[in-house]
Formats: C-alpha cells, structure tokens, sequence
C-alpha cells in the first residue's frame, strides 16, 4: 500500500512537473529566434503585431496563444518594441500592453534647410514627412514665423533619441525646451552687447560653423574676422553662402565642391559676395559651439582668411590684401594640382 502511494506521488510530481514545465516553457522560456524590432502602428489589426512578431519569434502559436490570454488583441500600444534572446511570451506581451518601446537614435546634422532634416527623421518615425512638415508649418506659424523653414534656429547639431511614435509636436517641443535652455541671462546678456539680432548670430554661426568645417579650433577666430569684415560694411564674401544659395535653387542636388567664379553672381539674399550684411537666415543647422563663437568672438585684425593645404581643415589669416591674395594663390595651386573642380 505505502509503495503505491510512493508510485503515484511519483507520477503526480512527474506529470505536474511535465505540465509545469509546458507552462513555463509556453510562458517565460525563450520564444526569440533573433533580435530584431516589432513596429505597431496606430490603429494596427492584432494580426498585424502576430504577423510582424514572426519573424523574430521561434513559435509563433505560442506567443499568440499567451497573446489572446492576456487580452493584447484589445489592450496594446503602438510603438517600436525590441525583441532580443531570452524574452519568453508573458515579457514579449506585457511589454506591449505596457507601451515600453525603445527609443531610436536621431543625427541631427548641418541640414542646409528644415525639410532635409524631416526627410531623414521621418525614416525612423510614424509619421510620413508630408505630415511632419505641415504640423512643423503650423507650428512656425503659432509662433509668428512663415514656414518650418524659419525654425531652423531652434534646432541643433547632435544625437537625440525618440520614440518611433514621436508627434511633430513632440519632437519640436524637445528642441523648443532646448533653445529656451541654452539661452542663459549669460548669453542674453552677450546677444545685447553683441548689437546683432538673434536671427543674425545664428545665421553668422551658421557660416562659422561650414567655414571651420565643424571644428571649434578656428570658431572664434572666424567670428572675429567676419564680424570685422560686417562692421567695416564690407561685404562678408564667405563660399558657404554662394554654395547654400546654388543648393537651395537645385532643391540640394547639386554638389559644389570648388567655387568658381561664375558662382559668385548667383542670385539670392544669402550669396554674400552678391551682398552687403549678414544673411536673412542660417545656412545650415549649426551647433552651439558655434553660436557661443559669435557671442565670444576672438578680437582680432583678420579681414581675410584661406584655407592652408598643409594644414588641412585650418586657415590662414591675415588683414593685408596682398598676403592674402598669395594665400589664396598657393591654395588655387593645390585645388589644381589634385583636379578638384
């Protein structure tokens, strides 16, 4: 009798353990075949997250079947959601139903104008760039401005993250705190003596930053130098312009990788060879290295700089023409000698 009773706790705990172990296993055990990410839509059918898990998932049935009872058919959010190794079916789910998505990197770089940067944020989040666009446009207009265009200051240059769900209200308001940020009573205090607009600081660190090529080492120096050129009333004649000017015209597809001459009488308010002053507005999307270049320019005498071939990425300067004008020789000899036309 006692021996019978020893079999049949046996099998109990055989059989519990067999079905404890297909419960756990259905559960909690690992159900990824390989890494990847689950994009969930607004309005997305429940067959659409299944079919999009597939391909990251070992079996599909059973992720379904812990779906349907844990209620994600009528209880999940949208989002981009990583599934990796280890994570069984109760993880996968509740992450959904929970909304934790992860985030995605966003390179916010020298966009020559708002709508090349939208074009490639766009590729990482929900929203298409049509979309994007219009709401920034409204946006600009709330504030007072006339197109996403003229927001292009309240952007910088660097790595941001945001969710695959980001709205166009969301992720300007991210920029929007940002611009407030770095705005300090200290920096006011520089813009006021500066004697310059804010639309023109940000469109003389524009030019900073493409003439430096995005390295501080020179910033302050060029500063300087076209702040003296600006307040002696001569024209800035800075080739980034001439450039911004011959992309905007070409929608940016062209590529000017030497001025010539016959560059230099485009047609436009930002060609500063074409024009006295500083530009109506940025060139590019700048960094804040630069801004703090314009507001901390370096007093000096330059009124002309060149790029310096030994040095490469650095310049030359100097306030005599005629030195300049050698500088500027031996620099035309180097662009000749490799052929960059």
């Amino acid at each position: 009798m006692k021996k019978a009773v020893i079999i049949v706790v046996l099998l109990l705990i055989v059989i519990g353990g067999f079905f404890g172990f297909k419960f756990y296993k259905k559960n909690y055990g690992n159900n990824i075949r390989k890494d990847g990410y689950v994009l969930i839509p607004h309005g997305a059918e429940f067959k659409q997250i299944i079919d999009s898990a597939a391909k990251y998932v070992d079996d599909k049935a059973t992720f379904e079947a812990v779906s349907v009872e844990k209620d994600l058919p009528k209880n999940f959010k949208p989002g981009r959601y990583h599934f990796k190794k280890g994570m069984g079916n109760s993880d996968l789910v509740n992450m959904i139903k929970a909304g934790n998505q992860s985030e995605n990197s966003f390179r916010i770089g020298d966009f020559g104008d708002v709508y090349q940067m939208v074009g490639k944020v766009t590729k990482k989040t929900e929203t298409d760039s049509l979309k994007f666009v219009n709401e920034l446009n409204k946006i600009a207009v709330d504030k007072g401005y006339t197109s996403a265009e003229d927001l292009k200051k309240y952007f910088f240059i660097d790595t941001y993250n945001f969710y695959w769900t980001v709205t166009p209200a969301e992720f300007f308001k991210k920029f929007n705190d940002q611009y407030q940020d770095f705005w300090t009573a200290e920096r006011k205090a520089k813009e006021a003596q500066s004697g310059l607009s804010r639309d023109q600081i940000y469109a003389l660190a524009s030019i900073v930053f493409k003439e430096s090529g995005g390295k501080p080492d020179e910033m302050k120096t060029i500063a300087g130098l076209y702040l003296n050129r600006y307040k002696k009333d001569m024209k800035l004649q800075s080739d980034p312009t001439v450039i911004y000017a011959i992309n905007k015209q070409t929608n940016f597809k062209e590529s000017i990788k030497r001025v010539l001459y016959k560059h230099l009488s485009t047609p436009s308010p930002f060609n500063t060879y074409a024009n006295k002053g500083i530009p109506p507005g940025p060139i590019c999307i700048t960094d804040k290295n630069s801004v703090d270049a314009v507001l901390n320019a370096e007093k000096n005498n330059f009124i002309f700089m060149c790029a310096d071939p030994s040095r490469p990425g650095l310049h030359k300067f100097t306030d005599n023409a005629e030195e300049h004008a050698a500088n500027a020789k031996v620099y035309q000899e180097w662009l000749n000698s490799r052929n960059i036309k």
